[in-house]
């Protein structure tokens, strides 16, 4: 990242403050009296109402569309330009870039996930962004809006939400304008939340085989950013994340394996390993 000096120090803490401060507003941006998503489907020209389905990546792309007039003028009032990412799959999602002065941006994720019914205070845990190419070269623009180490800081500007039951929902029921009130949302109790990427990290994947760094689940530990790396900071997280997998040890059995832990990895570079932040892991797998 950009070298923080302190006068860059105080602009990112600056920065982070005022994102806490518009994470606090927005849960009445798109949220009914009763806690209800605002959003109840969509409209065609002949004035028809469709459910929408609450397939997360399709709650999390209307979010996103739902939130971007707000973020637009916080931007804007804060004398940032949002330069958005050039296509799907690059990271992030928006680029915050200060009117004054060009090299201070900050990386801001939109990040959606559902609360877990069966598991109180877990959720199904966020995917913060890939821990390969852009990630490791630093200064290549690849598959990111810009270099990594162009930013001053990476935020997750987090969502958190429930899902409603299935069965009172009927996607296949057409609406008149007229009975929009009575359509029930597909998600409520949206939460919001603005924390560093690297405060909520964990030291697992985040889906499937995909080179994406995982976070923790737990809430309370969410929203407080104590992730695993909460007592060694961003440059292990950093460190521990450019070298994931790639780090080879002989096991006391005499077996070769790659580092994919924290703790072996603290150990192999002596340090502690009694340093990762303990909490309490979900056995959910994630869905996205």
């Amino acid at each position: 990242m950009v070298k923080m000096d302190n006068s860059r120090q105080r602009v990112k803490e600056g920065f982070k403050g005022l994102l806490q401060e518009l994470a606090a507003t927005l849960s009445g941006y798109v949220s009914t009296a009763d806690q209800q998503w605002a959003v109840k489907g969509f409209i065609d020209a002949f004035r028809n109402v469709y459910t929408i389905s609450a397939d997360t990546k399709i709650v999390s792309k209307i979010l996103e569309i739902h939130l971007f007039p707000v973020l637009l003028k916080f931007a804007e009032d804060h004398k940032y330009k949002i330069v958005l990412a050039k296509h799907q799959n690059y990271y992030p999602d928006l680029s915050f870039i200060s009117v004054d002065d060009d090299t201070i941006k900050f990386a801001v994720d939109l990040k959606t996930t559902y609360r877990l019914p069966d598991k109180p205070g877990f959720c199904n845990g966020f995917t913060l962004g890939s821990h390969g190419s852009y990630f490791v070269k630093r200064d290549v623009p690849k598959n990111i809006q810009f270099p990594y180490n162009n930013y001053l800081s990476h935020f997750c500007l987090g969502i958190i939400y429930s899902r409603i039951n299935p069965t009172d929902i009927d996607e296949t029921k057409i609406y008149p304008l007229n009975e929009l009130h009575s359509i029930v949302s597909v998600i409520k109790d949206i939460q919001f939340f603005t924390i560093e990427k690297w405060e909520i990290a964990s030291d697992s994947h985040g889906s499937g085989n995909t080179a994406n760094i995982g976070s923790i689940f737990r809430i309370e530990d969410i929203m407080q950013g104590n992730g695993v790396f909460k007592n060694l900071g961003e440059k292990w997280f950093d460190d521990y994340w450019m070298n994931y997998g790639k780090i080879v040890i002989t096991t006391p059995t005499g077996e070769q394996k790659k580092i994919t832990k924290l703790r072996e990895f603290l150990e192999f570079k002596g340090i502690d390993p009694n340093l990762a932040n303990p909490y309490i892991r979900s056995s959910r797998t994630r869905e996205t």
